[in-house]
């Protein structure tokens, strides 16, 4: 018996007890019922008993696991977890390394990875990092290498079961031209909806969506952002996306950002809040829009039908929501819906200077959008989760720091340790449960980023387990995943 639920019967029992000596019934129940929904708020604010972060993946290059931009990367099905990854590394002059797009499979009742699959072949290209989902038929599809790609498509042979120990794959078809940072997710009607970016930094993005079990890809008439097409040359977005419970809406949320590399104007870069040119690194403000699923209705945060695609004009005045006054990001935020059906968004931000950042919770009030601080960051490319439980309770998962990363090729793009952050009162107020990544002597310097729910077919987390990767050497492709499980 747990030692939560000896606390349960002893409580209970002394109330019974009480009641015989002349307690009311009614305070008698009312006492019992008080006592066991606190005991539930404590269920979802300790620290669990049975905690392992557990590492996986060998030779991980810079973006083994990838940042909010690309999801996801594993599903939880028929008992077990499956995970795609870059790994099984070869270093290279250039210090980018080349790695291969791999699978592992994890049992969760034996806590035991199988051996590794390698997808495909290497490439040098961390965006070509694969992704994973499964359709309605429990058919297991990947999609890798995709940068101004169509990228490869695979589908298993067979639909995964239980006592599936291995997967054999077939070539699927194309599902578009051109794709980057692609994203897929289980929308109403059993549907798979794929989100991306359809060129290089300065194309549009948008949606296509398969009714077939990813046989065929249909999207809407016009793209849905596009901001430098109406002669605002190099105008980009960086961008988000998750479906509302229901699967029928899609939430977006951007940043954008000037990536240009040709202008001859020195100081088309210079920011002034901080008095110094920059580079195009540095994102800007947030934009919010939602897509009706079924209509490919697209509307703005107060409900205005708007015109796609969206160029940067338009979208400032009609979908941006917070305006960062130069302050910048390198990735854009983690998302989550509450159990109110709102979104609320995980947003880091470069603060007094370019090297002291800030976590945000952003989300709507009663029309106005409250930013609320959560703690300290070291990186704007720092990538988190937000997930909001069963209790309403919001969980932050945020990667810290002392120092501003510098350096390597595996710097890059930040890190530092995995921290949780919780609040009870809707984002109002936010304290630290806990640190993730693993404190062991052996993983003391390393830096850990991109962290990531496990989810089920239909886009549902899996409540106790996160994944994320970590690294030490700044210049090696010698990373490693790591599964928190509890």
């Amino acid at each position: 018996m747990s030692q939560r639920l000896v606390q349960v019967v002893a409580a209970l029992s002394a109330l019974l007890v009480a009641g015989f000596h002349g307690l009311p019934l009614l305070m008698l129940i009312g006492a019992s019922v008080s006592f066991v929904c606190s005991m539930a708020d404590l269920r979802a604010d300790e620290k669990p008993l049975n905690t392992q972060v557990v590492p996986f993946g060998e030779a991980g290059k810079f973006k083994m696991l990838y940042d909010a931009r690309q999801r996801p990367q594993s599903v939880f099905i028929n008992g077990q977890v499956y995970i795609v990854y870059n790994g099984d590394a070869t270093p290279t002059n250039n210090q980018k390394g080349r790695a291969r797009p791999m699978m592992i499979r994890y049992d969760p009742l034996g806590r035991v990875f199988s051996k590794p699959q390698r997808l495909g072949a290497a490439a040098s290209d961390h965006h070509f990092s694969p992704i994973i989902w499964a359709d309605s038929r429990n058919y297991l599809h990947v999609l890798y290498g995709c940068h101004r790609t169509p990228g490869t498509h695979l589908i298993s042979e067979q639909p995964v079961r239980s006592d599936t120990l291995d997967v054999s794959w077939r070539k699927g078809p194309e599902i578009a031209p051109s794709m980057s940072y692609p994203t897929v997710f289980r929308i109403s009607g059993g549907r798979e909806l794929i989100y991306y970016r359809t060129e290089g930094h300065t194309s549009s993005w948008t949606y296509r969506i398969s009714e077939d079990h990813g046989l065929t890809w249909v999207g809407p008439e016009m793209d849905v952002v596009d901001l430098d097409r109406r002669g605002r040359l190099d105008w980009s977005s960086y961008q988000t996306k998750l479906p509302s419970k229901d699967g029928k809406v899609l939430h977006v949320v951007y940043m954008d950002y000037d990536d240009s590399k040709n202008d001859p104007d020195p100081k088309r870069f210079f920011n002034p809040l901080y008095n110094q040119e920059v580079s195009n690194e540095w994102k800007y403000n947030l934009s919010y829009l939602t897509i009706d699923l079924q209509k490919h209705a697209v509307r703005n945060a107060i409900g205005e039908l708007l015109i796609t695609p969206i160029d940067i004009d338009y979208s400032k005045r009609k979908c941006q929501i917070w305006d960062t006054q130069w302050r910048g990001a390198g990735v854009p935020p983690a998302i989550c819906v509450d159990l109110q059906g709102d979104p609320g968004f995980l947003h880091v931000l470069s603060g007094d200077d370019l090297k002291t950042h800030r976590y945000f919770y952003v989300r709507p009030e009663n029309g106005v959008w409250v930013k609320t601080p959560i703690c300290e960051s070291s990186h704007q490319w720092n990538s988190g989760h937000l997930s909001c439980d069963q209790h309403g309770q919001l969980h932050a998962y945020v990667v810290v720091g002392e120092t501003y990363l510098e350096g390597g090729y595996m710097d890059r793009h930040g890190g530092g340790r995995v921290e949780e952050w919780v609040s009870r009162d809707n984002g109002e107020t936010w304290r630290k449960r806990r640190q993730v990544s693993p404190q062991e002597q052996k993983f003391a310097g390393w830096r850990f980023n991109n962290v990531q729910p496990v989810l089920r077919p239909d886009g549902t987390e899996v409540e106790g387990m996160l994944l994320f990767y970590g690294w030490q050497d700044e210049l090696k492709p010698d990373a490693k995943a790591f599964l928190l499980h509890e």
